[in-house]
């Protein structure tokens, strides 16, 4: 919700107590000292998120490039045999555009390269926008749409949406979710709707699923058909102006989505998956057709159909989901299966036209030994899932590369299988340690694939994701301050919700018991100075908020803390073992405990409120200097363990903040910010207490939204850790 912005604050006494620092030089150069210069990267971790398309270039060798739901678009370097990222220069007010919904290569003129962005068709979500490119991605020409797109909606692996005519260079095609096919006749600089196109939209929110060009045809693929038996769901053109529904749909289509089609120009047949729903998820039900462009004859070539039991009696549901042929060999197609979570999804290749199907899976060798953490804890590796993005290399018939939901898998030989995912990183991070002793220097929790122990910045963490138990998405993460060997961690798992190590977040172990609420609403969690208490806060899923739960014997037994404030993130402070702290969003008031999490009493009242994301940060080595960042409202600060608080003037929004090690000469930490100016929301360091700050991220370096958290480097001055929504952790430090 909106927070109104408040130079004077009205509440309880305490508020009275709240004023306002001298603006100093304000929140930029201006301050007389030019910006440090900053070398960004990323800390290592090898995909995590869903790489929902890839495309090779079909007249260049080694040319490809890959679009993920939040993460942005790529582009292959064959040399380097590494991922470019090509979109982080999104800032903060366009962070729905890291959504990508399709992407699309010119044939004819390698260096131009299209990308359609919109994360999502909501009303609450901006409209999209198309970036073009005359240099592969090196820079970019934006024209923003009047319509809403949904690279990370249901249906996001369908595709390509976007087309370069085969007919025209400079016309573009691009279908949408809710406003039909629009055309661009200057190669993206401007769009208007397609007037004829017989597609209605409808309110499943597909509408053009897939466009592909067979010939001089252009196809289009329909994901809001009404489901009766006949009812089109792929259209096409022969001259660009006049569109038709295909004639002779398949029996038994007409009620599922198409999701990819692939041509294959030798025989001139166009293939087609299909399946029940436009995935990744809510498959169980598919089927592959190919038509006969030149005599319109359809015929079926599933290579298995969905239905039946597998050896342990579970139901073989599924639908299928990419599809590619092999430009080099008439015939060869492959196509993946999704949502297959019985059996385990696969890839199917043919070589004599859908007539016979080897399962690629069966043979495969994995190896996940770069990015260790694909086991997800268990023995082995899974061969895939939410495979919805699969392409053949035009010039080499045995790469064929596939994504899946954590990963870009590629193979050379058609059995052995690594990621190929060097520089795509997709993970959204939700907390961010950076330990002031031991062998690593950053600590995550992440979403989807739980906390890591990162021992080098440059390689996947080699213990994977912490076991013991597995988590999906970290909740909470928290380390005690003068017993930086203990860590605890909390998130979203099947067989429990807390765990804690001895050993610096090298090993783990759970809780010996949780309170009941943990498994439906596990939240965040705070370790007091000495690792004597611990405070577990807990949010349900759909928002409802409970009392904190308190342990002083590591997790055995748990106590309802009745006073601390539903739903807040529990503070400890860094410096005082007995100290916690709690910020009431609700109300705008600090709660404070001096009996080591027993009992909390309000403070500080009358400050900003109405936004669960306002975070409280406590400086290193010191009790009770609290620093609170709320947003657009501001920052302010208290040395007075939250009796009273100060606004920090020199900013106008802080939104994240953390503190690292000192610069040479002065005795506080470096304070670091995600905040903004009248102009910019941006990365920030102050060396002199937050009286003058400075940009140490640049144009280039921007990420979309960064607001969950960071964390700066207690040994190393000037190393900051940035945690995106869809960029994994991003790292930088002085030139």
């Amino acid at each position: 919700m909106h927070v109104t912005r408040r130079t004077v604050l009205a509440g309880t006494a305490a508020a009275a107590a709240i004023t306002a620092l001298p603006a100093g030089q304000g929140l930029a150069r201006a301050a007389g000292t030019a910006a440090p210069a900053y070398r960004w990267r990323t800390a290592v971790i090898g995909g995590t998120g869903f790489v929902t398309g890839v495309l090779f270039h079909p007249a260049v060798r080694g040319l490809a490039y890959a679009r993920t739901d939040i993460g942005g678009a790529y582009r292959w370097d064959d040399r380097a045999a590494r991922w470019t990222p090509l979109t982080d220069h999104l800032g903060w007010d366009d962070w729905n555009l890291l959504g990508v919904e399709a992407l699309a290569v010119d044939p004819a003129h390698p260096d131009r390269l299209y990308l359609a962005l919109g994360a999502y068709a909501q009303s609450w979500a901006g409209n999209g926008a198309v970036l073009r490119s005359e240099d592969r991605g090196a820079t970019w020409t934006r024209s923003d749409l009047t319509v809403k797109l949904g690279g990370n909606e249901d249906g996001r692996g369908t595709g390509e949406r976007l087309l370069v005519d085969p007919r025209d260079g400079d016309t573009l095609w691009l279908g949408t979710r809710h406003d039909g096919l629009l055309r661009s006749t200057d190669r993206g600089a401007t769009w208007s709707a397609v007037g004829g196109f017989p597609g209605t939209p409808g309110a499943s929110g597909q509408g053009v699923t897939l466009l592909v060009a067979a010939g001089r045809t252009v196809y289009a693929g329909w994901g809001d058909s009404d489901g009766t038996a006949g009812s089109p769901n792929l259209f096409r053109t022969a001259d660009g102006t006049t569109w038709e529904s295909v004639p002779g749909a398949p029996a038994g289509t007409s009620a599922k989505v198409p999701v990819r089609a692939a041509y294959d120009r030798h025989t001139r047949e166009l293939y087609v998956t299909y399946a029940d729903a436009p995935g990744p998820n809510g498959q169980a039900d598919g089927s592959v057709h190919k038509l006969a462009t030149a005599s319109g004859r359809w015929t079926e070539v599933t290579p298995v159909k969905p239905g039946g039991t597998t050896a342990d009696g579970s139901s073989d549901t599924f639908g299928y989901g990419g599809a590619a042929v092999d430009a080099r060999r008439p015939g060869t197609v492959v196509v993946s299966t999704n949502n297959r979570w019985a059996a385990v999804d696969t890839l199917y290749r043919t070589t004599d036209g859908g007539r016979t199907w080897t399962s690629l899976k069966d043979t495969a060798v994995l190896d996940v030994s770069e990015t260790p953490f694909l086991t997800f804890g268990a023995d082995a590796p899974k061969f895939g899932w939410w495979i919805q993005a699969v392409a053949v290399d035009p010039y080499d018939s045995r790469h064929v590369v596939f994504g899946t939901g954590a990963t870009l898998y590629g193979t050379r030989d058609l059995k052995h299988w690594a990621p190929q995912i060097r520089g795509l990183e997709e993970t959204s991070v939700r907390q961010l340690i950076s330990p002031p002793t031991g062998p690593a220097h950053l600590i995550s929790g992440l979403g989807d694939v739980g906390v890591m122990y990162h021992e080098r910045l440059t390689a996947s963490p080699a213990r994977g994701m912490a076991t013991n138990p597995v988590f999906g998405t970290a909740t909470g993460l928290a380390q005690a301050a003068d017993k930086p060997s203990y860590v605890v961690r909390t998130g979203w798992g099947d067989h429990g919700n807390g765990a804690w190590s001895a050993d610096g977040g090298r090993s783990w172990a759970p809780f010996a018991a949780q309170p009941a609420l943990a498994k439906d609403a596990p939240g965040p969690i705070a370790t007091s100075a000495d690792g004597g208490v611990l405070l577990w806060t807990f949010v349900h899923w759909d928002g409802t908020r409970y009392p904190a739960q308190r342990s002083t014997d590591n997790g055995a037994t748990w106590s309802e803390v009745a006073s601390f404030p539903k739903g807040a993130t529990p503070l400890a402070d860094p410096a005082d073992p007995a100290r916690f702290y709690a910020y009431d969003t609700d109300t705008g008031t600090l709660f404070a405990s001096t009996d080591g999490g027993l009992t909390f009493t309000a403070r500080a009242g009358g400050l900003p409120s109405g936004d669960s994301q306002f975070q409280l940060a406590a400086a290193p080595g010191r009790s009770g200097d609290l620093w609170l960042s709320t947003k657009w409202n501001g920052l302010y600060r208290s040395t007075d363990g939250g009796a009273s608080f100060t606004q920090v003037t020199s900013c106008r929004a802080s939104y994240t903040l953390a503190f690292g090690k000192a610069a040479e000469g002065t005795d506080y930490p470096a304070v670091y910010l995600v905040g903004s100016t009248e102009a910019i929301t941006a990365v920030y360091r102050s060396d002199d207490g937050a009286r003058t700050w400075a940009r140490i991220n640049d144009d280039r370096h921007q990420w979309g939204w960064i607001g969950a958290t960071i964390a700066a480097d207690p040994r190393i001055h000037g190393r900051v850790y940035i945690a995106t929504n869809g960029r994994g952790i991003q790292y930088g430090e002085p030139v």
